[in-house]
């Protein structure tokens, strides 16, 4: 029989699943680059389960993947995201739906911050462009 914690943990597993497979179309739609996904489920000190990381050539283009993030999660799960950061200079938003955050970067910005290796022991996925 399946504890009430263990059919919690599948049900959020699952959300999850769907949450980081709609996040990840989004950004592609609007060709986001070096997409990473950090699994930190795993790291005690973690403030989520998931981070995306992505990068955008512009202020324009970190503007468009974050809106179509926001767009494409709002129509398909019905969610909108806790809190949405970075939208006055555009060079790093903060999408953060608590479990899963996402990080929309100009290239620089993400070669300063560097937070993969903040991260970097948490098992990683690459996705194509």
């Amino acid at each position: 029989m399946a504890t009430k914690t263990s059919a919690n943990k599948v049900k959020r597993l699952t959300k999850n699943s769907k949450l980081l497979k709609v996040i990840i179309q989004s950004i592609q739609e609007k060709k986001g680059a070096n997409i990473i996904s950090l699994d930190l489920r795993n790291i005690p000190e973690a403030v989520a389960d998931f981070f995306i990381v992505c990068e955008a050539d512009s202020t324009t283009q970190v503007k468009a993947i974050s809106d179509n993030i926001e767009e494409q999660v709002k129509l398909e799960l019905g969610e909108t995201p806790y809190r949405s950061e970075g939208r006055t200079q555009l060079h790093w938003v903060l999408v953060d739906y608590v479990n899963v955050v996402i990080h929309v970067m100009l290239p620089e910005t993400r070669k300063l911050y560097k937070l993969e290796d903040l991260w970097n022991d948490a098992p990683e996925q690459r996705f194509e462009n």
